[in-house]
């Protein structure tokens, strides 16, 4: 049977990362082409380039804004308001990124709050952009509209909008126990909490139970949601879980994942501390559910 004594973490026990909101998407202005031409104008504007998912930083580790008289030409996306300042990203060709540019998933970690969610924002569009060329009804060149948040077939005029992929990540727990896995091509000793796609049709919660079953063979109950963390790599949308087990031995898949583990608080932290567990980076939700688990910060991280 399950310990139901321990309250599990729930939403807003911990920040997790990526999900700072301090900007407004202003999205009855992306169909404003009059407001749209003339702040781009202002000198105040505030730009990003993107090539190849890349973008510039500063010496301090902030965005490389830069005014749009400095940026060449590109799609233009417009990504909203802060500060009174409007702010875009535009995309251009792979070689016309900056060798020092960097990567959000790079960068994510060091970026000032403010900025974090602006470039979520931009390179999930960008991403989006990228995937998406041709019309999937007919074919047709897709080009962008309602600055950059719409993208329209020239030959049918069908729309297509951005998406995102929901897909269920979770920490399940047998009394002082949390339950990790690792994929076959990981390094040694790296560990992380297990994660799939919603099938069609499903829900998240039995996204929850299918996934920890296909994955280890474990059954779960009691799933709880915990909060959620945009993952624009490409366009996914991680919703975390925690989940309490009903049976405990570990059958691995051999496919998604070659090992998995159960690790009490002392065992997580002790090997934490050593090197020989080395857990999620502290951009991805998946740290914020072991250190909710857990209670407090653990060293270590990739």
């Amino acid at each position: 049977m399950p310990d139901v004594s321990q309250t599990l973490p729930g939403p807003g026990s911990v920040e997790i990362a990526l999900t700072a909101r301090m900007h407004d998407r202003a999205g009855l202005r992306r169909g404003d082409e009059e407001w749209l031409a003339k702040v781009w104008v202002d000198p105040d504007t505030r730009v990003v380039p993107i090539g190849a998912g890349r973008f510039p930083v500063d010496a301090d580790g902030a965005v490389g804004w830069q005014p749009p008289e400095q940026v060449p030409d590109g799609i233009r996306l417009f990504l909203g308001v802060r500060d009174g300042l409007a702010h875009f990203a535009t995309l251009m060709d792979e070689a016309a990124a900056g060798e020092d540019w960097i990567t959000l998933r790079a960068a994510g970690p060091r970026l000032p709050r403010p900025d974090q969610g602006l470039m979520v924002h931009a390179i999930a569009l960008a991403e989006w952009h990228a995937a998406h060329r041709y019309c999937p009804r007919c074919g047709g060149r897709l080009e962008p509209a309602v600055a950059g948040h719409v993208l329209v077939c020239g030959a049918c005029g069908r729309q297509q909008f951005p998406r995102a992929d929901p897909a269920v990540i979770m920490l399940v727990v047998d009394g002082d126990r949390a339950l990790l896995g690792r994929q076959p091509s990981w390094p040694e000793g790296r560990y992380s909490t297990l994660a799939g796609f919603v099938d069609p049709g499903e829900s998240l919660e039995e996204a929850v139970a299918r996934e920890v079953a296909e994955e280890v063979g474990v059954e779960v109950t009691e799933v709880t949601y915990f909060g959620n963390q945009p993952w624009p790599f490409p366009s996914s949308l991680m919703v975390g879980f925690f989940a309490r087990a009903v049976t405990t031995e570990i059958r691995v898949d051999q496919d998604e994942i070659s090992d998995a583990r159960w690790f009490t608080r002392e065992q997580m932290r002790e090997e934490a501390e050593a090197g020989t567990l080395v857990l999620p980076g502290g951009i991805s939700i998946s740290r914020s559910l072991v250190e909710a688990w857990y209670g407090g910060p653990l060293p270590g991280d990739w």
